[in-house]
């Protein structure tokens, strides 16, 4: 049976803030075979396909009043650090970037915004750098949704994230 870590969101969405950064701490503090039980005011499908890619299958529960109670539960993978989807990896050197943009100081969703509209006046086979503040998972589905190509992780002092993206060829 696999035993959870609690994490209840709830005050913390109630209280205007975003949990996303302190769901994936939790999920970083795990032991090999742990699980994650989250406690949201709603349910939280965006986080299912995000800790899906992390390896973990999921179960929900509605509470009363409409909250939720959700188990992550690992699958058989590592829990270490994530790696990029396959879409997202490529053999060969790429191209020096030509557009690099810091998004460390921007809220969401203006950092992904400001990637996708500079993705588009790229031409093909050209790249873009950028860092930011956190793990743009949610950006990574629409990048690979068009193609582009994509690598990126925390830098060794884990204060930013290093994304460099290829637009198709």
């Amino acid at each position: 049976m696999t035993a959870f870590v609690d994490v209840d969101v709830r005050p913390i969405l109630r209280a205007g803030g975003e949990p996303f950064s302190i769901i994936m701490a939790a999920l970083a503090r795990l032991a090999p075979g742990e699980g994650l039980r989250l406690y949201a005011p709603f349910k939280p499908v965006p986080l299912f396909d995000v800790m899906a890619s992390k390896g973990f299958a999921h179960r929900e529960a509605e509470l009363e009043g409409g909250e939720w109670e959700i188990r992550f539960m690992p699958e058989n993978v590592s829990l270490g650090a994530a790696e990029p989807a396959p879409a997202a990896r490529s053999d060969g050197d790429w191209p020096e970037p030509v557009v690099r943009l810091d998004n460390r100081d921007l809220d969401p969703p203006e950092p992904m915004v400001r990637i996708l509209a500079a993705l588009e006046q790229l031409a093909p086979g050209q790249t873009l750098h950028a860092l930011l503040s956190r793990e743009p998972v949610f950006l990574f589905r629409e990048l690979t949704r068009r193609g582009h190509q994509w690598r990126g992780g925390f830098t060794p002092q884990k204060d930013s994230y290093q994304l460099t993206v290829r637009v198709p060829a």
